[in-house]
């Protein structure tokens, strides 16, 4: 139930913004408007007030607008706001969904026709979301939505959607601001009555959510054609933060061979503290999972698809029919393929889960991580995340958010190197096997074609020699950083026999994870391909 309220005061657009690149929140209610007259007239300098909220214009209302129009919006600061009182009517405002913020109510269609002279029906329906909605299993948040409604492809919503389009952050900046805070303030009790009772829309605390992160949050969203997203502090508390909320005790869940040593490690370690068992099979094995649906009550099947560092594919939409039949989530970690190259809701899967260090912020210079999915499923693991911590710094989020602008650019590029050098490697003499789905040799190499649109940009690769041999090629590389990351703008290599698993002997190693002496992994970074070729030639030149 509201409250009157007596506050009103004036919020100032500034008159360089663009009507299409301001999503206004909720809480802006009256939109002062005037049709005629310049600058100085008595007509643009006092308001008229709409009796209905008008919440935020749509993405693409400024296309709507005649030229004389735009002008005149523009001559006052593309109108005049005015942050009135919550209207006393027996509507409803949705509790955030990003945290603390909620998608902004439609206003009435009448209304907005009234105010702008356009149909709104035509300004929020286009063929390319009808497209978008239609092609996958997944639903979308309604700020993806609208965002469709105008953006078409992968390149334009890295670098618009939750900034230029969902921003909630009322800005004429072009990137959107760091929010360093650890806690926001309300204006009196009853504001704050208002936002416990979800009829005032704000942030409370850091932990439980930050506008610069919420942006970020709605880019990914976006990008993973998700209803919504939540980013924590890393790639691997997010795996955490999912099986510890989605897995009850007692439960059983399915995890492939190959994978992140650190997550086998805690679903083997600290996953039986719960009761929770563990069937481990072939990525392309069906059969056995069939047989673990079958005899156990399968809570979740949890797989990377490239798998790590192998680059095995899954079947996502065979194994999501599969588990959805017998009642068990599916959640795939995207890591290694980045939302540009896989999409796996589409595909079938509830849940996907990258480690945004990697590709996603693609600069070596941050660690986060995210799951995208079903309001439903994501609204659970964020209130673990709320009680838990593991919380995304805004400075993190901010150097994502800058990253991902690129992200299409720089996968593309690393798709092309890779596949490139992939098969350079796999006809030199000195080396016995290459691992990358892009070869007709990869064992999934027909999954892949199928549900990837580009292959990634890492390859692995196993040289013909041992440890030693390996290692002097590793050493002999001049270009490539040698880590124990990939995805960022610099080409990093590693020997996982030295990197991962140097506290294992190689007889326990290869037989429980198949990782040999003479593995190679090589993240292709944005070089110059040819540079990189020349490198990796002459290194293998050094060898015997």
């Amino acid at each position: 139930m509201g409250r009157s309220r007596t506050r009103h005061p004036i919020l100032l657009i500034p008159r360089a913004m663009s009507v299409s690149s301001a999503f206004f929140p909720s809480s802006l209610v009256s939109l002062a408007a005037s049709s005629a007259g310049d600058r100085g007239s008595a007509s643009s300098s006092v308001p008229r007030v709409f009796s209905a909220p008008i919440p935020r214009f749509p993405p693409n209302f400024v296309r709507q607008l005649s030229n004389k129009a735009r002008r005149n919006c523009s001559n006052i600061g593309v109108a005049q706001i005015v942050a009135a009182s919550w209207s006393n009517s027996s509507s409803s405002f949705e509790a955030p969904r990003s945290a603390a913020s909620a998608d902004a109510v439609v206003a009435p269609e009448a209304v907005l026709d009234s105010a702008i002279g356009v149909g709104v029906s035509e300004i929020l329906t286009s063929p390319v979301e009808s497209q978008t909605l239609a092609a996958g299993k997944a639903k979308v948040s309604p700020s993806a939505a609208k965002v469709t409604a105008t953006l078409s492809f992968d390149g334009s919503l890295a670098v618009h959607a939750g900034e230029r389009y969902g921003r909630g952050i009322i800005t004429d900046a072009i990137t959107t601001p760091v929010v360093n805070t650890s806690a926001y303030w309300f204006n009196n009790s009853d504001e704050l009555i208002d936002f416990k009772e979800k009829r005032h829309t704000s942030f409370e605390y850091g932990r439980y959510g930050n506008p610069t992160t919420q942006a970020l949050e709605e880019k990914m969203s976006a990008l993973e054609i998700a209803e919504s997203t939540v980013f924590v502090s890393s790639g691997m508390y997010a795996s955490v933060a999912l099986l510890s909320t989605l897995v009850p005790a007692g439960g059983h869940i399915v995890i492939t061979t190959d994978c992140y040593r650190k997550t086998r490690i805690f679903i083997q370690n600290e996953l039986p503290k719960k009761g929770i068992s563990v069937t481990i099979i072939d990525p392309a094995d069906i059969g056995s999972l069939e047989s673990a649906l079958d005899q156990n009550n399968v809570s979740l099947f949890f797989s990377e698809s490239p798998t790590n560092p192998f680059l095995r594919c899954v079947d996502i939409e065979l194994v999501s029919q599969l588990c959805h039949n017998k009642g068990a989530l599916v959640c795939i970690d995207s890591t290694f393929a980045s939302p540009i190259n896989q999409k796996a809701l589409t595909l079938g899967a509830d849940l996907v889960l990258n480690s945004a260090t990697k590709f996603i912020a693609g600069h070596n210079d941050v660690i986060g991580g995210c799951i995208s999915g079903s309001e439903e499923l994501i609204s659970k693991i964020r209130l673990y995340h709320h009680v838990v911590g593991g919380v995304l710094n805004p400075n993190a989020a901010y150097l994502i958010l800058r990253g991902m602008k690129t992200l299409h650019l720089r996968v593309k590029e690393q798709n092309s190197t890779a596949l490139r050098m992939a098969q350079l490697l796999e006809e030199h003499p000195k080396i016995i096997r290459v691992y990358y789905p892009g070869l007709q040799s990869h064992p999934e190499h027909h999954i892949a074609k199928r549900q990837m649109a580009g292959f990634g940009g890492v390859v692995s690769f196993e040289m013909a020699g041992d440890l030693e041999t390996t290692k002097k090629f590793v050493d002999s590389l001049k270009i490539p950083y040698i880590a124990p990351s990939f995805g960022g703008c610099e080409s990093i290599v590693d020997q996982p026999a030295i990197m991962s698993y140097w506290d294992i002997s190689e007889s326990e190693r290869v037989a429980m994870y198949g990782i040999k002496d003479n593995l190679v992994r090589f993240s292709f970074g944005v070089e110059d391909f040819e540079d990189l070729k020349a490198d990796v030639l002459q290194a293998l030149e050094k060898i015997n």
